[in-house]
């Protein structure tokens, strides 16, 4: 199974990009590549679903996805529970790297589902996901940095 990690510097403090990464609704208002998260509350501490619509490399991906939160580590899990690819699952890392300087790091593993074609489609899913994480972490750096 394919594995993408994308990793950036932020420069704000770790407080404030967790924020930011947590707040999945507000993703669509400053990324340009996400087309809309809809969040439901599932009434468990930390667990939510979101339903997401993302343009990838032209296409529309859709899912769902739960996802859990632990505000004392800092860490967002995500599985997919229903979608577009056979397997989606991952998480966002938000670090301290001193009282004005986060890392965040968004790792991924993924399946598309067509075994026959994995060894040609995997590789091009990958780097399509890497440069759509990658946008998504700028986004965020830009949105902290002003705020």
């Amino acid at each position: 199974m394919p594995t993408v990690t994308v990793e950036m510097t932020i420069n704000a403090p770790a407080s404030d990009t967790w924020r930011a990464v947590t707040d999945l609704a507000e993703y669509p208002k400053f990324m340009t590549n996400v087309q809309s998260v809809v969040v439901h509350e599932t009434g468990t501490a930390g667990a939510r679903l979101s339903d997401w619509s993302v343009i990838l490399k032209g296409s529309l991906l859709e899912w769902t996805e739960e996802d859990r939160t632990d505000d004392e580590t800092r860490i967002m899990t995500f599985h997919q529970v229903e979608g577009d690819l056979e397997r989606f699952v991952g998480d966002w890392r938000v670090l301290e790297i001193d009282a004005a300087t986060s890392t965040v790091r968004v790792t991924i593993d993924f399946e598309i589902g067509i075994p026959l074609l994995a060894d040609m489609l995997d590789p091009v899913a990958g780097r399509a996901l890497e440069e759509n994480c990658r946008q998504m972490l700028e986004a965020i750096d830009t949105r902290v940095a002003r705020t």
